[in-house]
């Protein structure tokens, strides 16, 4: 029998007794609890959970369980979210020219490790789509040096149309309107090839050489209004030597981008984060 559960995520002002009240709750309707992960912010007073409930013997009906948790969860002055499990989120991803990160989101999804349904390449570049049609993947083609706002506006309707829950921008080299960041609020996921906030713009890793710097990363983030000022979700960084040429610093970066990339892609597919203002709260698998 395929494993059937649920995740919880819960966000509400900090009280005594929150955990022993949501897995008395759980365990009333005979829910087994395969993980709950908690953080109290102190400073704010607020509690943030996530919890995995495995459902199999519940003497309630799933649905049953979810509308009734409204009553808690109300009591509690918070906010929650309920995903059936097992679950497979379908995910655009938007690309330009280089084409690691697509193939680390490509090959991590083959694998069975990111719970996602890549519904189409998207790219303002022709440059991933042999990589595309190679995996079966729908490319599609969006001319944006004339007139970006018609593309974004193109980009939109395929993304409507393939019903797609996540947005990807896997090395997408343009800058998202703000009516589409404000679309997609929550919903997609961007790769920063740097450290956030050193060395932002063009050529970066040149800039780090330059400086001689002594550690590189990546960052992953939410998309808003604010260039590269979204919700943190996830950062690598590796170490570097005076030996190391701009060209080595390219190389280690990729290992960066692609490893954040993939953590924060699953990390938010497995509801393993919640938005707070302008940071992300990210319990980690």
């Amino acid at each position: 029998m395929a494993y059937e559960g649920l995740i919880l995520k819960l966000d509400c002002p900090d009280q005594p007794g929150l955990v022993a009240k949501i897995a008395g709750y759980v365990a009333q309707y005979e829910g087994n609890l395969i993980e709950f992960n908690q953080f109290t912010d102190r400073e704010r007073n607020r509690f943030f959970a996530r919890l995995e409930i495995d459902t199999s013997g519940m003497q309630i009906g799933v649905e049953d369980f979810v509308v009734a948790f409204e009553v808690m969860g109300k009591a509690l002055g918070g906010k929650w979210h309920f995903r059936r499990l097992p679950y497979r989120m379908k995910a655009a991803v938007l690309v330009t020219k280089t084409d690691h990160c697509l193939n680390e989101i490509l090959w991590r999804t083959r694998l069975g490790e990111m719970p996602i349904e890549v519904t189409s390449v998207i790219g303002n570049r022709e440059d991933c789509r042999e990589i595309a049609e190679r995996e079966g993947l729908p490319f599609h083609f969006v001319e944006m040096a004339e007139d970006k706002e018609a593309g974004f506006r193109r980009i939109d309707a395929l993304l409507t149309e393939q019903q797609a829950e996540l947005v990807v921008l896997a090395r997408f080299m343009q800058i998202v309107p703000p009516w589409m960041c404000s679309r997609y609020e929550g919903q997609m996921i961007n790769i920063h090839h740097s450290f956030l906030p050193a060395f932002i713009g063009a050529n970066p890793y040149r800039k780090a050489y330059e400086r001689g710097v002594k550690l590189i990363g990546a960052t992953c983030h939410y998309v808003t209004g604010d260039l590269d000022a979204g919700p943190i979700i996830e950062q690598e960084v590796a170490r570097v030597r005076h030996m190391h040429s701009a060209q080595d610093m390219v190389r280690l970066g990729r290992d960066c981008e692609r490893s954040a990339l993939a953590k924060g892609i699953r990390y938010h597919v497995q509801d393993r984060t919640i938005i707070d203002g302008t940071r992300a709260i990210v319990f980690e698998d």
